[in-house]
């Protein structure tokens, strides 16, 4: 199973740097204390998203605090955006949300998280999730939080009202088809 997911994490890597690239100036912007919250929040996210999966693939496992689990860095992306756009010129505003690469973004983290959330749906037959639909989610946005560091390598965003809104969505997406095709694909 190990070998599985290592080889949808792989999948998606070198998806990312065949397609799109590591930014050439990632060791400047490793320099700035808003490029680690990215990191910190979107390794928080596929945490909480791995463990939710994990749970969910489990019958009797205790799922009580994936809700407030999941929450977290999603609560925290969107009050670090409030607090920057607050403290933001309303000029500046505008680019804080939108960026340069919004008409893309979610589209890029959706299609990197493909590979992982096949190898995720894969384990997860394998082991007994009851809450089918459910657990589908949960891989879905397990993929999505995974590809979401994946294409942070690439991304040339750092701003917290953009992750708030383009990161989550690209989550949310591989989150949604899961839901879709869950109670099919892990039907036993």
């Amino acid at each position: 199973m190990a070998l599985l997911a290592s080889t949808g994490l792989l999948t998606s890597v070198l998806l990312m740097l065949m397609l799109l690239g590591v930014r050439p100036d990632l060791n400047e912007l490793a320099m700035q204390p808003a490029f680690w919250f990215k990191m910190a929040f979107v390794v928080a996210l596929t945490g909480a998203g791995g463990i939710a999966a994990t749970r969910l693939s489990m019958p009797g496992a205790r799922t009580s605090m994936l809700p407030l689990l999941i929450a977290a860095p999603l609560l925290s992306i969107w009050i670090a955006a409030t607090i920057r756009l607050m403290q933001a010129a309303p000029a500046e505003r505008h680019h804080l949300l939108w960026g340069d690469s919004w008409y893309y973004c979610t589209l890029l983290i959706a299609l990197l998280s493909l590979p992982i959330f096949a190898a995720v749906l894969q384990i997860m037959r394998h082991l007994a999730p009851t809450r089918l639909r459910l657990a589908g989610a949960g891989a879905g946005f397990a993929a999505g939080g995974a590809a979401s560091v994946i294409y942070s390598m690439h991304c040339p965003e750092i701003s917290a009202p953009f992750l708030g809104i383009w990161y989550v969505l690209g989550v949310t997406v591989p989150a949604v088809l899961g839901a879709l095709v869950g109670p099919r694909i892990l039907r036993w």
